[in-house]
């Protein structure tokens, strides 16, 4: 019989038995010591695929870009007259281009368009260029020398393009980086997990409309079970009665109870708050109303003009060195002499008048 002593009880040592949450760190991808360092996004085709299959990711990009365009490019008539030829692939129109070159450095970090020049050296097209085939070759100062579209066809040679042929708008560049930075990079982990959370809630409602069967057989015949497997199965699939001699077959049923499980709807509800926060777009931009108030929204709108601006001056500014072009982005709506009216409203409102401080009849 064993000792049963509770004196004889001990403890264990949980010190080293977690893991500590930490940062992976991270090289910047500057120039290193050689005479060239070349850069390619192999990220590009993965960070498309997120585009194009991620709905909240599509809207969010798609916002930035339109919001960025906004009400269309302004210029002086020569520059208009300049921007009017341009065709890209021979249906766009200059606005399209560049919405295009917004979504595409959102998507991947970086935008490539081919400068395409006629002989006395004036612009007459701008070509986009697939991030996933361009090379960015830097030389040992950083600066770059050249740019490299690797051939899609088999056999086929490389074309090198100088920096002044390629217009590149790099998002978001860091230290010495020679490329941009994906927005995609830094909400990945919150789309992983908000979709794991609805591919588990999609399992959860299957296993509320369709519970689980055990069925326990008076048979260890391989045949009759897989006989048995097939009808049950089909059964369940056509939502039809199954019809079974007493006694052969004892049912058990395996269902979810309400309230069993952890809610996952919550947890989602969070991580779409979240993943918008991080995009910098807020859901009343793409259509979601949550729970706010007009006060509320009005910030979020404000905060969200704040970002666009800065956007369409990265646009213009780089238009403006690149191209040799001057124009200016017009945002769509902006709030913020309605949001200054509403606070000198509120001022006037509250503002204390000497009836409001008066003593009368030996009361305040």
């Amino acid at each position: 019989m064993p000792d049963t002593n509770i004196s004889n009880a001990s403890y264990g040592n949980l010190t080293n038995t977690g893991t500590d949450w930490s940062i992976t760190n991270v090289s910047q991808d500057g120039p290193a010591d050689q005479e060239e360092t070349v850069y390619t996004n192999s990220n590009f085709t993965k960070y498309m695929g997120y585009y194009k299959t991620i709905p909240e990711l599509c809207m969010a990009i798609d916002a930035k870009a339109t919001w960025t365009i906004g009400k269309g490019i302004i210029a002086d008539p020569e520059t208009t007259f300049i921007l009017d030829t341009i065709k890209g692939f021979g249906k766009d129109t200059f606005n399209t281009i560049i919405e295009n070159a917004i979504r595409t450095y959102h998507i991947g970090g970086d935008a490539f368009l081919e400068i395409i020049r006629d002989e006395d050296g004036k612009l007459i097209n701008l070509k986009p260029l697939d991030p996933a085939s361009i090379s960015i070759v830097a030389n040992r100062a950083g600066i770059i020398k050249r740019y490299e579209q690797i051939n899609k066809t088999k056999g086929g040679k490389n074309t090198k393009f100088k920096p002044t042929d390629i217009l590149h708008l790099a998002r978001n560049r860091v230290a010495d980086e020679i490329h941009g930075e994906s927005l995609i990079r830094a909400v990945e982990n919150i789309i992983l997990m908000r979709n794991e959370a609805m591919s588990d809630m999609k399992t959860l409602m299957h296993r509320h409309v369709k519970p689980i069967n055990v069925f326990k057989l008076d048979t260890d015949d391989a045949a009759k079970i897989a006989v048995f497997k097939a009808k049950a199965d089909a059964a369940t699939d056509k939502g039809e009665n199954l019809f079974i001699p007493k006694g052969a077959v004892e049912l058990e049923l395996l269902s979810v109870p309400a309230n069993s499980t952890l809610n996952p709807l919550p947890w989602i509800q969070q991580l779409n708050q979240y993943f918008f926060q991080a995009t910098g777009v807020p859901q009343i931009i793409v259509g979601g109303s949550q729970e706010m108030t007009e006060a509320t929204a009005k910030i979020a709108y404000l905060a969200f003009e704040q970002t666009i601006e800065e956007e369409q001056l990265f646009i213009e500014e780089q238009i403006g060195q690149q191209l040799g072009l001057e124009i200016e982005l017009e945002f769509p709506a902006s709030l913020e002499n309605e949001l200054l009216t509403d606070k000198s409203k509120s001022e006037t409102t509250q503002a204390s008048t000497p009836e409001d401080t008066a003593v009368t009849n030996g009361m305040v």
